[in-house]
């Protein structure tokens, strides 16, 4: 993307998203939350969980940390590992956060394409973000494309969001849904 706005480094059209809370799946006092409160939520959570598919169709589910930035949710994971293996043949992608709790929380459910990230110095601003969110184990040497830490190393891939959903649960529950241009 570009264009960026100055004050939040971000795409103007992920600054105010299509908002629309589905009455079908809403109490009739509720409201659609903001993209900036549900957006608060992605950059405060801590574990996702990411949804790919197989090359045979079958879906592939793992938990794994995100980081929030430039507009997107950024994922690192090692080369020949399923997820890796799965996003080389189809890039579609479901990252999913919230709570397992049923009457209390919020769930968000992100939608988009993983696109590798190879820039080392995009990457390098990554991997301060990753440290700074997730502490000193997630410190991330930057070379030649790639995450390196200990023996290993990880590709990063970003997903801009296409389409999230939001799930209030409690009173009032809601289903709040976020598309963007």
């Amino acid at each position: 993307m570009t264009d960026r706005t100055p004050e939040t480094n971000e795409h103007p059209a992920l600054l105010s998203p299509e908002t629309r809370l589905d009455p079908r799946y809403s109490d009739p006092k509720a409201t659609a939350a903001s993209w900036s409160e549900a957006k608060a939520l992605l950059i405060e959570a801590e574990l996702f969980w990411i949804s790919t598919v197989r090359p045979d169709g079958r879906p592939h589910v793992t938990p794994l940390p995100a980081v929030w930035s430039d507009g997107a949710l950024h994922f690192c994971t090692g080369p020949e590992e399923r997820k890796a293996r799965n996003l080389a043949a189809n890039p579609h992608v479901v990252l999913t956060t919230g709570t397992n709790t049923w009457n209390k929380g919020y769930d968000l459910t992100v939608e988009g394409e993983a696109v590798r990230v190879a820039d080392d110095g995009r990457l390098r601003e990554l991997a301060a973000a990753w440290e700074a969110k997730y502490g000193s184990f997630w410190h991330f040497e930057v070379r030649d494309g790639h995450f390196h830490h200990g023996p290993g190393h990880a590709v990063v891939f970003s997903v801009a969001p296409r389409t999230v959903f939001g799930f209030g649960k409690g009173e009032p529950f809601s289903q709040t849904r976020w598309r963007f241009a």
